[in-house]
């Protein structure tokens, strides 16, 4: 069959993809700045990690609280409205983080941020995977991941050349400014179709949690994404702090670590796509990039490094093999029926972003009794044996029929 772009690529998969990159951006930001940021609001020394800590935290626990709202209004009033009542709501919070001038304000903004965050992604894909058929749906979620995820590259970019007052107010302009696309976004047929009867429970969190099977079903779809957050949330947030403790010549920027884990997730969300494509499988795609980032990670923390080129081109590796986020959500998303669908895929990412809270308390805990690289180890082999075994168990849906509900 030959290759045609709109079998792929619709408006709303344009729409999803470009609230993605902003989405991104924004979310990203915090990590890119934190220590510029902290410093001109006149923190230094350990309280650079401490308080780090506390405003990462923050912002992941609105995220938990606000994939639950995102989630339930997602599937009780459309997957259109969250996306235009999140990107409003983050949009805001992080043009004020412009002006902050201490860490309670600060915390107080990025937990705002963290609801509004919650609920882009989720509802993006939802959609795609709704408006598109099932031979080609895996790839269009990878789309909109693939350029999405480029908007931590971009934060980056503005972080270093404008500064991280002006690069928390380009993204909220960015934000507001998608809000003009979104006008003319159309809802999910699916939706639609169960919205219209009554005697369908919608956005039910009793529903979803009424079942053993389905929570099952619903906590390993949340369990597999695990090492992504590990390595976003430890290994590329803290990497100065690492690549001191590995013996990495030279000092190693955050904010570029960062952006160079994003640019690799960009190519490995391209190529789980195309890969989930030709294997007509989205198991054995998971399971080949969790191998990568055992890899990947184990290179990042023993190779003897003898320049910071070399650990930021680990840091490119790292962020490609935990390039099948997208395909993750999209998992998500397909394990369950229409009328929990948003819901399931606007928590699930949330609840692994969220998931950096303990890794970051344990992780934070243990590096003064064991050391950063043994404590990164632990948070590691935790994650890892986690994720694993959960996919183990999961049902492949490349091959899913998404027109059903739960009942």
């Amino acid at each position: 069959m030959p290759f045609k772009l709109s079998n792929y690529v619709n408006a709303i998969v344009v729409i999803a993809a470009l609230g993605y990159f902003v989405d991104i951006y924004d979310l990203i930001l915090f990590s890119i700045v934190r220590m510029p940021s902290l410093r001109s609001i006149g923190l230094s020394g350990d309280l650079l990690f401490k308080n780090g800590v506390f405003l990462l935290n923050m912002q992941m626990a609105g995220m938990l609280l606000g994939g639950l709202l995102w989630g339930i209004v997602g599937d009780k009033k459309g997957r259109v409205s969250v996306l235009f009542g999140s990107i409003l709501l983050y949009s805001s919070a992080n043009i004020a983080n412009g002006f902050v001038h201490s860490v309670t304000t600060y915390g107080i903004l990025r937990f705002i941020a963290g609801i509004g965050l919650a609920g882009e992604l989720g509802a993006g894909i939802t959609l795609v995977a709704e408006s598109l058929p099932k031979h080609t749906r895996g790839v269009g979620t990878a789309i909109v991941g693939g350029i999405g995820i480029a908007g931590a590259v971009f934060a980056g970019l503005a972080a270093e050349y404008f500064g991280w007052r002006t690069a928390y107010f380009l993204g909220g302009g960015l934000g507001m400014a998608l809000l003009l696309l979104r006008v003319g976004a159309f809802e999910s047929g699916l939706f639609e179709t169960v919205a219209k009867d009554s005697t369908v429970e919608r956005g039910s969190l009793r529903l979803l949690f009424s079942s053993k099977e389905r929570i099952v079903r619903y906590v390993r779809s949340i369990l597999i994404g695990l090492p992504t957050w590990y390595v976003i949330g430890i290994l590329a947030t803290f990497s100065p702090e690492i690549a001191a403790a590995v013996g990495v010549p030279g000092a190693i920027v955050g904010g570029r670590v960062i952006m160079i884990v994003y640019s690799g997730i960009v190519v490995g969300d391209l190529v789980c796509g195309a890969l989930s494509q030709w294997w007509k499988s989205r198991k054995k795609v998971v399971r080949f990039f969790l191998f990568l980032t055992v890899v990947s990670v184990a290179g990042y923390l023993y190779f003897p490094f003898v320049s910071p080129r070399q650990f930021y081109l680990a840091s490119f590796f790292i962020g490609l093999s935990v390039g099948y986020w997208a395909l993750f959500v999209t998992i998500a998303a397909e394990q369950f029926g229409t009328n929990l669908r948003a819901t399931v895929a606007t928590t699930v990412p949330n609840f692994i972003r969220g998931s950096v809270i303990p890794m970051t308390l344990g992780f934070g805990a243990m590096k003064d009794r064991i050391g950063i690289t043994h404590s990164t180890i632990v948070v590691g082999a935790i994650c890892f044996a986690i994720a694993f075994s959960s996919l183990h168990f999961m049902k492949d849906t490349f091959h899913t029929d998404l027109d059903y509900i739960e009942t």
